[in-house]
């Protein structure tokens, strides 16, 4: 379904309660937010991601698929679900900020999961957390955007010399993050360097959750490109002087 279908048509507020309804339920937010991570999820898996029964996830998914949420593509006997697309992560998101931190974490478990998320993951197809927030103003330093998060002519040549291929997907596009409250880069130029990142190995997964960190060499990687400072020299190091991120804190 085309992202015009989800989009409420001349502020519609038919339209506006359909989807405000259809990410109401607990469960069905719950798999949304489980496909913020940009990959398809078999019906079984996010079943046991939501902690319901099959038969109950599939009626949710047919619900999110017939509004406009989800998009669904099927395999054999598997039926996996995607979101519609960029701009069903980017309400996500924006709408995980607005509501705020909720609940305290119940568990160890729970709390280091949170903190995982906090200091990186991805939103969809492209970077945030803490470690989106040092990408934002590593490139915001380069140059390569403004501070409204528009790529420069020079950040465009500086992207194209990594590779970037401009497409009919908006160059650049700020989205909200709902930990650090300040927007992260996304759009196309996002989308790229979260996937020339994970390409080269500077970034990994944590398990199978949407939690990313940045590895050694990535950190090498990124202080080549400029988008970390370099660290101080021995003996000055310490405190907040040295200028990391804490995502790259290893």
């Amino acid at each position: 379904m085309p992202a015009e279908a989800f989009r409420p048509q001349n502020g519609g507020v038919e339209a506006l309660a359909q989807v405000a309804g259809l990410l109401a339920d607990k469960t069905r937010a719950a798999i949304c937010g489980a496909l913020l991570d940009g990959r398809a999820w078999t019906a079984r898996e996010l079943a046991a991601h939501a902690r319901v029964a099959a038969s109950t996830a599939s009626e949710h998914l047919t619900r999110l698929v017939a509004g406009g949420v989800l998009v669904e593509h099927r395999q054999g006997r598997h039926r996996y679900v995607a979101l519609a697309g960029p701009h069903v992560a980017e309400l996500l998101e924006a709408m995980a900020a607005f509501a705020g931190p909720g609940t305290r974490p119940r568990s160890l478990r729970s709390a280091a999961v949170s903190e995982a998320m906090a200091r990186g993951r991805t939103c969809y197809d492209h970077l945030a957390g803490r470690l989106g927030i040092s990408l934002r103003s590593g490139l915001v330093e380069l140059g390569v955007v403004g501070d409204g998060l528009a790529v420069t002519g020079t950040g465009l040549v500086w992207l194209k010399e990594l590779g970037f291929e401009p497409s009919k997907r908006v160059v650049s596009r700020a989205c909200l993050d709902w930990t650090e409250r300040v927007p992260h880069l996304a759009g196309a130029a996002g989308a790229f360097l979260c996937g020339e990142f994970f390409e080269r190995g500077w970034v990994r997964r944590i398990g199978t959750s949407r939690a990313v960190v940045l590895t050694p060499a990535g950190e090498q990687g990124w202080r080549e490109l400029g988008l970390l400072p370099d660290p101080a020299p021995v003996g000055q190091r310490g405190g907040h002087g040295s200028g990391q991120c804490t995502d790259t804190q290893h």
